[in-house]
């Protein structure tokens, strides 16, 4: 009976061994950040929600809509962190954040600002300025992360875990600056209905590029995969032809 048990055992290891997760079975986390992924109701889209698909279907393992996750940005930062198996989107990859993730990309440029408006007619010469001013910034996003790396004191910012929060404190003047991604708080300004030429950005926090950020403990083979996916995607077939990753870009102009 014992050496049943052991058996039993050895070959139930085994299995579990010889198991080999793919992308299409990783969790993928993401938030509101329109235009790179976002959910109106209908279901998630957006630039990188595409990218991801079409990547992960060149790896002959496409990633389905149903396994991608909107939530506020702490939460699924945070998860990301210390859960295995685990993909962020769309991720700023800076050097604070370099060696706490695994890095699949780039899905497109981004530039963090501080955004002000253009009647209040702020200047910043410098970045130690800004700690005057209440500055909306959401909670671990890099934009928070850039201002604190300059040494601008936490209490004077305005925290929250939801840009539409942010967006519409700015407008009514409960926070004086706003530092987040440009092309996203634009849209957040648009979709409130306010005129996005009224602001204006007065500092530039970075310009970099947005990736998926793995968590450390996924099986680095699936972060090449994604990357040989996404290296697939933006490379035409024949002369003259568009790629499948322009296309994707302007199917959200």
């Amino acid at each position: 009976m014992r050496l049943l048990t052991l058996l039993l055992f050895i070959f139930s290891s085994l299995g579990q061994v010889t198991h080999s997760t793919e992308l299409n079975e990783l969790s993928y986390l993401t938030e509101q950040y329109p235009p790179y992924n976002y959910d109106q109701g209908s279901g998630v889209e957006g630039i990188a929600i595409d990218v991801l698909r079409s990547a992960s279907e060149q790896a002959s393992s496409q990633v389905s809509l149903e396994s991608i996750q909107v939530q506020p940005w702490p939460r699924a930062y945070r998860s990301a962190l210390i859960k295995p198996d685990t993909v962020l989107f769309s991720t700023t990859r800076t050097q604070l954040r370099e060696h706490i993730f695994q890095w699949a990309g780039p899905i497109i440029e981004t530039r963090i600002v501080v955004l002000a408006k253009k009647s209040k007619n702020i200047r910043v010469s410098q970045p130690m300025a800004l700690a005057q001013y209440r500055i909306g910034v959401i909670r671990d996003d890099v934009g928070e992360q850039l201002l604190l790396e300059l040494g601008v004191p936490r209490d004077s910012m305005v925290e929250s875990s939801v840009p539409e929060t942010l967006a519409n404190q700015f407008v009514k003047d409960r926070i004086d600056l706003w530092a987040y991604e440009e092309n996203v708080a634009k849209w957040w300004l648009k979709r409130g209905g306010y005129d996005t030429q009224e602001f204006e950005a007065v500092y530039v926090l970075s310009e970099g590029e947005l990736y998926f950020a793995f968590n450390l403990e996924t099986e680095s083979r699936l972060v090449q995969q994604l990357q040989q996916g996404i290296d697939a995607i933006k490379h035409a077939t024949s002369e003259g032809e568009v790629s499948v990753y322009q296309q994707i870009l302007g199917k959200y102009k």
